[in-house]
């Protein structure tokens, strides 16, 4: 098992370490100040906004899309993505830098696979130049939302239009002013089998009836500019054209979404901690405590080899769950996408930790991304499906596949 780097990749990443270490780095607690600034609520610095369209012009731009997504795609392999991935998460808001970051990826590769020409036309062509974002709208707060089948919100069907009625919440992205679209998973045919009773909708921002009843807190952060919302839909009306590719395919195009955002979130989360690991080798290696440097000591020493050794463990694992997608399709994928959803997070989460104790007082604030990175990970265990529901699609794939 070989995941060698291409020579095109291997340029891309050199272009995008330089970027970082250029452009990402240096403006890394001007970001935090900006966000955390309540005056800035819901809004970017116009430097961000240079560094993207800075990006866009070096090549830097979508490389999130493999290329069995053609034309709107680089024409890059998911292997070849991942190394590309792990560099860009080294800083927590720099996928957008480059638009690679999440709603948006999730929501372009749902219309550049399922949306009509007009759809394309519409939404995912603004999307991909980064003119606008976009939000996907799933969860909801009375039902158990880790089954897609249970979602309530209600589409119905009135002469030319369809009707939704319903909550949603932990919507990303859909308070930022950029915002201005929604894709909405809802029933639709009830009368159907469980997986052909939901759709998936568009559904401008600005449409009537569409109300934010509340931003939502994680770990008590707003996480400004995105932001979480919690929805209101009542008698929200939209064209029939708006359907994604039709009635009751709701949760194959959920299924399609998640699979591979799965695979970039655990990338990503590899990348975030490589950058902890990185940042804690260089405190061990400067801070003296007892007479020594903390590298002299056995304890920090052996939590920099337990990190390095969950960091690769993982960096393959998500490999190979990429190389099986590029050569075997998302079927023969799903196991190693449940793989790494269980053990990308739960790796970061540890990985972090480690590096808090390490930094000590430093780790638990604002001065370094270890405390954000801790967060992420801890909430990435019941975003997109809680670690439960993953280990037990794993098990009863596994124990399927051995019985047989």
């Amino acid at each position: 098992m070989g995941f060698e780097i291409t020579p095109r990749v291997a340029e891309l990443n050199a272009q995008l370490e330089a970027f970082m270490r250029e452009h990402i780095y240096p403006r890394e607690h001007d970001w935090n100040d900006w966000s955390l600034d309540q005056d800035n609520l819901w809004q970017t610095p116009d430097w961000f906004r240079e560094l993207r369209q800075r990006a866009k012009a070096e090549g830097l731009w979508n490389l999130f899309l493999p290329r069995e997504y053609a034309p709107w795609s680089p024409g890059l392999t998911n292997t070849e993505i991942a190394p590309l991935f792990e560099t860009m998460s080294k800083v927590m808001w720099a996928q957008a830098v480059f638009n690679c970051n999440a709603p948006d990826r999730g929501n372009m590769e749902v219309l550049a696979k399922y949306g009509t020409e007009e759809q394309q036309e519409q939404w995912l062509k603004p999307l991909l130049a980064g003119e606008i974002r976009s939000s996907y709208a799933m969860t909801e707060p009375q039902v158990a939302s880790s089954d897609a089948t249970n979602m309530e919100l209600e589409i119905k069907r009135d002469g030319d239009e369809y009707v939704l009625n319903g909550r949603k919440w932990w919507t990303t992205g859909a308070i930022n002013p950029d915002c201005k679209i929604m894709l909405v998973m809802g029933k639709s045919n009830p009368e159907n089998d469980r997986h052909r009773q939901h759709s998936t909708i568009l559904v401008p921002k600005d449409t009537p009836g569409v109300t934010l009843v509340r931003s939502l807190r994680v770990f008590d952060s707003l996480h400004s500019p995105g932001g979480e919302a919690e929805l209101l839909f009542d008698n929200v009306r939209v064209p029939v054209t708006n359907m994604i590719k039709g009635e009751g395919c709701g949760f194959e195009i959920a299924q399609g979404r998640l699979g591979p955002g799965r695979f970039q979130y655990s990338m990503g989360l590899v990348g975030l901690a490589q950058r902890c690991l990185e940042l804690m080798c260089a405190r061990a290696d400067e801070r003296v405590a007892f007479g020594e440097k903390l590298i002299k000591k056995t304890s920090v020493q052996h939590e920099i080899a337990r990190c390095r050794c969950d960091i690769e463990q993982a960096r393959l694992l998500t490999l190979q769950a990429a190389h099986v997608m590029d050569t075997q399709g998302m079927t023969a994928a799903r196991p190693y996408i449940s793989m790494v959803k269980i053990v990308a997070p739960n790796m970061a989460q540890q990985v972090a930790d480690r590096a808090m104790q390490v930094f000590g007082g430093m780790g638990v604030s604002q001065d370094t991304l270890i405390p954000e990175v801790f967060t992420l990970a801890r909430f990435s265990r019941i975003a997109d499906g809680p670690d439960e529901v993953h280990m037990s699609q794993l098990g009863k794939m596994t124990a399927r596949e051995l019985n047989n």
